[in-house]
């Protein structure tokens, strides 16, 4: 059984920073491809980050290049989405997705989502 536990969401004011981590636990070989969502209230879910397996490959979304960082510490099978100079327009429910190999191959897991709001 694997599970997605999220952190690192909250409160913050524009301009500031938050760091979200994605850890992965339970039974599995490696965590491969991460990606991080998010949904503003709404509107649809959308797209923000990606990261290859080894992290030799990042992408970002137009929107929050050069402000937002994704990054990952296989050592602890986590990912990070860093989150600098916030704007309101940031302000949405965050989730990671991974592709994990376990025993019987590769699946797709979600992680719960955790919430960042920006004030003005």
């Amino acid at each position: 059984q694997v599970q997605l536990v999220e952190s690192g969401g909250g409160l913050v004011q524009a301009g500031g920073s938050l760091r979200l981590s994605c850890a992965a636990s339970g039974s599995f070989f490696s965590l491969n491809a991460v990606g991080w969502f998010r949904q503003p209230p709404g509107k649809q879910r959308e797209l923000v980050a990606t990261i290859t397996t080894t992290g030799s490959s990042t992408n970002l979304a137009d929107s929050v290049r050069g402000r937002f960082t994704i990054s990952r510490d296989n050592a602890k099978n986590t990912v990070y989405l860093q989150m600098n100079s916030l704007k309101p327009e940031d302000t949405a429910v965050y989730y990671c997705k991974a592709t994990i190999w376990r025993p019987g191959g590769t699946h797709d897991y979600w992680g719960q989502g955790t919430q960042v709001t920006v004030s003005s």
